[in-house]
């Protein structure tokens, strides 16, 4: 299994960027998807995620409001639309599939894809 990460960027504050991460199998299907993201120096934390139908969601405290995360079932996609990026949201942006959502233990990750905000 595979998962496939695009969208990443410069962009200045206030701007939209959306990532999408596209998945090589049809196992993927069962798992619940998401984002991770990881600054530098910092630990790697959970950005947003979905379960398997896109039905139920949740985000880090620090993103609501300003991001979404939605699925594509059918495209075995998951998108991150962010908008009204801060410099805070600075970090390499990784895509995750898992059945237990947590960073200890999720089943598949891809290659990040960095995001760089400046003020």
């Amino acid at each position: 299994v595979q998962l496939q990460a695009s969208g990443g960027g410069e962009v200045q504050s206030g701007d939209s960027l959306r990532l999408a991460c596209v998945g090589s199998d049809r196992t993927l299907e069962d798992y619940s998807m998401g984002w991770f993201r990881q600054a530098p120096g910092k630990e790697r934390e959970l950005v947003a995620a979905t379960n398997w139908n896109g039905k139920n969601t949740n985000y880090a405290d620090s993103v609501k409001g300003r991001f979404t995360i939605s699925r594509d079932v059918a495209k075995i996609t998951v998108y991150l639309q962010m908008d009204n990026l801060k410099p805070e949201d600075t970090a390499v942006y990784y895509c995750a599939a898992s059945l237990v959502f947590t960073p200890d233990n999720i089943n598949f990750w891809g290659e990040g894809t960095q995001v760089t905000v400046s003020s």
